[in-house]
């Protein structure tokens, strides 16, 4: 049994049919790339595991449990947490507090119960260090931080709901180059904890050096199921396109 299973979902928006019959699946420890054109449909199956929205037909279920019609909150305690590309995070407060925001540990006093910043800093840290993520300090606004940087404050967030998996959405896209091997590594130290991860991203060299598997959505279907050792550049631009000129469409991802 894996992790997550999506049995034959289907989405639709009034007259728009989104997906069709989905299938996917995630195991414990594997990072699945999620890649396609913009509207193929990403966006949409990820919010339906979540419970953004809700499915039309076909079934999700994580660790056996079928999770369609829970609410999201109850998917997150389950153990599913996603990092969208803008990340939600408060720029103007530091490292522990977006860790911990709207969850803050307390302590009693007087019989009054305070906001535990010590404690805070203290598990913070220890999430910082868990990840192997360098930030020049947890006491900074994270609006000061580069982009990659901020990307870890993210990741440590979600694993502090102790997620069953990640699903992260275009976590490089906004990176400079030399910032993107270090959240490539961080999605590897979730791979190495047993966390499943599903990655969104069009930078088709960050997922060909991360992932165990692709699935290619085209048009809302699943063009595609790669094996990443087994599987290139080409082929996996081949299920995206369905077609045309393949030397320039993957010239054109090379690039990009």
């Amino acid at each position: 049994m894996s992790l997550l299973e999506i049995e034959g979902v289907s989405k639709s928006f009034g007259p728009v049919n989104v997906l069709h019959g989905v299938d996917l699946t995630v195991d414990r420890g594997e990072v699945v790339g999620l890649v396609g054109d913009n509207g193929a449909g990403k966006s949409t199956l990820m919010k339906l595991v979540t419970g953004m929205y809700t499915a039309d037909a076909g079934a999700i279920s994580l660790d056996g449990t079928p999770i369609l019609g829970l609410p999201p909150g109850e998917r997150r305690r389950m153990g599913i947490e996603m990092i969208y590309q803008d990340l939600a995070l408060a720029r103007q407060q530091d490292v522990a507090a977006n860790i911990f925001l709207g969850r803050e540990p307390t302590r009693s006093i007087l019989g009054m119960r305070f906001v535990d910043r010590a404690a805070m800093k203290r598990d913070a840290q220890a999430m910082i260090d868990r990840l192997g993520a360098r930030l020049p300090a947890i006491n900074r606004p994270v609006g000061s931080f580069s982009g990659g940087q901020q990307q870890s404050v993210a990741i440590a967030r979600a694993l502090t709901f102790e997620p069953k998996i990640v699903i992260m959405d275009e976590p490089t896209a906004a990176l400079a180059v030399r910032e993107v091997q270090g959240v490539l590594d961080l999605i590897r130290q979730l791979k190495a904890d047993g966390i499943g991860v599903i990655l969104i991203s069009h930078r088709l060299n960050d997922v060909l050096s991360v992932t165990d598997r692709i699935v290619v959505l085209n048009h809302g279907r699943a063009a595609a199921n790669l094996t990443t050792t087994n599987t290139d550049m080409a082929e996996v631009v081949s299920a995206i396109v369905g077609g045309g000129d393949m030397a320039e469409a993957a010239a054109h991802e090379a690039r990009g």
